[in-house]
C-alpha cells in the first residue's frame, strides 16, 4: 500500500510532546507495550494500577517527558511512504476525510478532528503522564491520539506483524476510532465492565478495530477535500494482510501465550487475534459504523459484517 505520491502533508497536523498532566479519564486502546505490561499483571497477581500509574496521575519514576520534532520535513505523500512519522500525519489526514464525510452521512453527528501528539520516551496528557511502554494510545479526556513512532518496529520485533505500511496505518485509524467512540458517548462503556472474554473493554477495543477498517474501506476511494484523488493507492489483498497481521499481533491470546505460555480469557482487555481480525474485515467490508456494533453483538467472533 503506498499513497499517492501528490498528497499535500500538512505538518500542523500533529504536535510534539504533551500538555501538563492532570491525572482524570484513563487513557483507551493502549498498544502491546501497554498490553504486556497489563495482562502480566493480572496473569501474576500484580497490581496494573501501579504498573499503569502514569494514567491516573501517580507519581512514577519513568523518563521525564521527550519531545518528538514536529516532521516539518513531511510535504508529500511520497515522503509518507518513506518516513513513518510523516506516514502519521498523511494517516490523520486521510481519517479526517473519511470520518469527516461518513460520520454524519451515518449516524448523524459532527465530526470534531482529534488532536494528534508525536512523543519519544513519555508524555504528560489529560488522562496522566504516559511512558512510550504503554504504546500508542487516545486520551479522551483531552481528545487526543498519542504516538511514539518506536512502537512500530517494536511491534514487528517483539510480536511478530509485519512490517507494512497498513499495519501501521490501523494502529493509527485504530486510536482515531477511540476518539469516534468518544464523539458517540461510548467511552465510558468499557471502565464499568474492564476485563473478561466478554467485556466493556473487549468490546470498545472490537469496535476501534472495527472503525479502523471502515476508514480503510473508503480511503483508497474517497477523493481527498479539494481534489480528485483519494489519498491511498488501491489497496491489495497483501495490504490487508498487513493490517491482519497487526491486529493478530496484539490479541490478548497471543500475547498472553507469548508472555507466560498459556491463555486466561477471563484476564482479556482487548480480544484474541481471531476477533480482532475479523471485527477490522467486518468494518473494512461494509463500510458501515451500524456494522461495528459490538456492545449488541451476541457473538464476538461472528460479527454481522462477515455473515
Amino acid at each position: 500500500m503506498t499513497f499517492n505520491e501528490g498528497m499535500q502533508i500538512d505538518p500542523g497536523r500533529v504536535s510534539s510532546g504533551g500538555g501538563p498532566g492532570r491525572g482524570g479519564k484513563i487513557a483507551l486502546g493502549g498498544g502491546a507495550g501497554g498490553l504486556i505490561v497489563l495482562v502480566l499483571a493480572l496473569l501474576l497477581g500484580g497490581d496494573p494500577g501501579s504498573l499503569l500509574g502514569e494514567f491516573t496521575g501517580a507519581e512514577s519514576t519513568a523518563t521525564q517527558p521527550g519531545s518528538a520534532a514536529v516532521p516539518s520535513h513531511c510535504k508529500t505523500g511520497a515522503d509518507a511512504n518513506r518516513y513513518v512519522d510523516c506516514r502519521v500525519v498523511l494517516t490523520a489526514q486521510s481519517l479526517d476525510a473519511v470520518w469527516g464525510a461518513e460520520l454524519p452521512q451515518q449516524t448523524g453527528r459532527s465530526y470534531v478532528p482529534p488532536k494528534v501528539t508525536l512523543f519519544s520516551g513519555a508524555v504528560s496528557t489529560g488522562c496522566g503522564r504516559a511512558t512510550s511502554e504503554v504504546g500508542p494510545f487516545y486520551c479522551p479526556a483531552d481528545h487526543t491520539a498519542y504516538f511514539d513512532t518506536s512502537f512500530f518496529q517494536e511491534l514487528v520485533d517483539k510480536f511478530g506483524a509485519s512490517g507494512g505500511p497498513l499495519a501501521q496505518e490501523y494502529v493509527v485509524a485504530h486510536e482515531v476510532g477511540h476518539h469516534i467512540q468518544n464523539l458517540l458517548g461510548d467511552s465510558g462503556r468499557a471502565q464499568r465492565d474492564p476485563k473478561g472474554p466478554q467485556s466493556g473493554s473487549v468490546r470498545m477495543e472490537l469496535q476501534a478495530d472495527c472503525y479502523a477498517g471502515l476508514w480503510a474501506h473508503y480511503a483508497d476511494k474517497l477523493p481527498a477535500p479539494g481534489g480528485t484523488q483519494p489519498f491511498l493507492k488501491p489497496l491489495s489483498d497483501s495490504d490487508v494482510q498487513d493490517a491482519l497481521s497487526a491486529a493478530a499481533a496484539v490479541g490478548d491470546d497471543h500475547i498472553q501465550k507469548s508472555a507466560t505460555g498459556r491463555v486466561n480469557p477471563e484476564s482479556w482487555t482487548h480480544g484474541s487475534s481471531a476477533e480482532r481480525q475479523k471485527w477490522f474485515l467486518s468494518g473494512y467490508r461494509t463500510g458501515q459504523v451500524k456494522a461495528c456494533d459490538t456492545f449488541n453483538a451476541s457473538d464476538l467472533g461472528n460479527p454481522s459484517g462477515l455473515r
